[in-house]
């Protein structure tokens, strides 16, 4: 990896992408479900027939419509028909991506049905069930008290067999695995529950939303420069790694590696090996932080939120890591008698992620300029545009900010009728937030093929990796997690 390799020439127009990505169709597939839901303001149940699923110790009540209004379909018929409306938009948006749109539903259908089938056998009693009064209740002696969002977990780990053990079976449904782009139409659903959730407390949401400004100075002033000067200096790696690589570790993972990896004309191997590294790691990290965090922070859950919101390097693990990490946190407190108000954990999470995400474009820019102008000029002296800030941007967070202020100027704003019905619709749309939290956690399992990344050469890459995330951005996301959250606590459930 000579410095030689970095001067590579590359056109621009090489670099030119369709507008048409999956940012936004994340986002047009985010607000679609967010526009659905919020018809039921007016009257009309527009999603109500969505799946969701019960714990569970007979299977034949397991499933079931989120709304009371669908109750008369039955819980078959409700998987049929999110299956079926999924399969459509997705097919739509894997032809919009120039995919092979029959393929991809084939593909799709399997996927869907492995990853439900794991969120159904993670809402069964003994793995779910959290106190001892559901445990009778359900006549069980016994549960790993995960609650029903022990699905993600089951997901994760089916996804990591089947990549590991029946590698061309993963590789079968490649088409169909999209975990970003799952999870950027989850984080645009996640805006809008976020916000009815703030409502009722905004003193201590705005406290959360300044406090995760910290994330911020810590990932792209601390973070990145530690992690590129061991890379350089301590490894050898040229600039056209380390610059993918430490953006990767340091700040949002897959979308970081790419959008910098293309800022400086790195060769598209480059943010691919990076990119596999981080999927492999976030899945390590969401194996384990979360109960980490339920072990040694469970009296500071908003401590453990934020902690999980830095050290998570993908959105999809880092939102769906803080969703675990609330799950096994709620059910402690409530074995101890402490029941917090669910989402404020999910959702500090989702805020240190989504104001580190912010300024992936700007980031990007200034790589961006300082490689085009000063280290790989281009022949002609051609100069970075200030519009690749609005080019790399992450769409997709545009949805986040919109959902997140319809949802609290209808909280705050709306009579007394429009109050009481928006929990409701707002909850149906978060029923399909947790379906492609679940397609997320799949997804990720299938792309972490150990056998397969080693051959790439990963391990040295992986070196660098291993001693900056858990010999330095772990704890110090720790450290400034404590400085910034500790003694604050969600409310308590009324």
């Amino acid at each position: 990896m000579s410095e030689a390799a970095e001067t590579i020439p590359w056109s621009r127009k090489a670099e030119t992408l369709s507008w048409l990505n999956e940012d936004w169709l994340a986002l047009g597939i985010g607000f679609l479900v967010f526009a659905a839901a919020l018809i039921g303001l007016l009257g009309v149940d527009v999603i109500g027939w969505v799946v969701t699923t019960s714990v569970w110790i007979d299977p034949a009540k397991a499933l079931g419509a989120t709304s009371k209004l669908y109750a008369g379909i039955g819980g078959g018929a409700a998987l049929l028909g999110t299956y079926a409306a999924l399969l459509l938009v997705l097919t739509a948006a894997a032809a919009a991506l120039k995919i092979d749109a029959k393929r991809f539903a084939v593909t799709f259908t399997v996927l869907f049905a492995i990853a439900y089938a794991s969120w159904i056998f993670g809402s069964f009693a003994y793995v779910a069930v959290v106190t001892p009064a559901d445990q009778h209740k359900f006549g069980i002696d016994w549960s790993l008290k995960l609650t029903n969002e022990g699905g993600f977990i089951v997901a994760l780990l089916s996804g990591l067999v089947i990549a590991n053990v029946f590698p061309r079976f993963a590789d079968w449904l490649k088409e169909a695995i999209r975990p970003e782009l799952y999870i950027k139409i989850a984080i645009v659903i996640l805006g809008g529950f976020i916000a009815v959730t703030a409502a009722g407390r905004l003193t201590l949401a705005s406290s959360l939303l300044l406090r995760g400004v910290a994330a911020i100075i810590e990932a792209y002033l601390i973070y990145w420069a530690v992690v590129y000067f061991v890379a350089r200096k301590w490894f050898g790696f040229n600039r056209e790694w380390a610059v993918p690589l430490a953006s990767g570790i340091s700040i949002c993972g897959v979308a970081a590696a790419i959008a910098t990896g293309g800022a400086i004309r790195a060769r598209p191997l480059i943010p691919v090996l990076v990119s596999s590294l981080v999927v492999l790691f976030a899945m390590v990290e969401v194996l384990v932080l979360p109960f980490l965090a339920q072990t040694f922070l469970s009296h500071d859950p908003l401590v453990a939120a934020a902690w999980i919101g830095l050290a998570v390097k993908t959105d999809g693990a880092a939102v769906a890591g803080g969703g675990i990490t609330e799950a096994l946190i709620l059910a402690k407190a409530a074995a101890e008698g402490i029941r917090y108000e669910p989402g404020w954990i999910v959702g500090t999470t989702a805020t240190i992620k989504v104001f580190i995400d912010i300024f992936i474009g700007i980031w990007s820019f200034i790589l961006g300029y300082i490689w085009t102008n000063h280290i790989n000029v281009a022949e002609g002296g051609e100069k970075a545009k200030a519009v690749e800030i609005w080019q790399r941007f992450p769409k997709f967070i545009l949805g986040f900010v919109v959902t997140f202020a319809i949802g609290l100027a209808l909280a705050l704003a709306g009579g007394p009728e429009l109050k009481a019905k928006l929990p409701a619709v707002i909850g149906e749309a978060n029923t399909f937030r947790v379906i492609f939290f679940l397609l997320t956690f799949f997804s990720i399992g299938l792309l972490s093929n150990f056998k397969k990344l080693w051959a790439d050469g990963i391990a040295k890459l992986a070196a660098v990796y291993v001693l900056t995330l858990f010999g330095f951005v772990v704890w110090v996301g720790l450290l400034i997690s404590w400085l910034f959250f500790h003694g604050v606590t969600p409310p308590l459930a009324s």
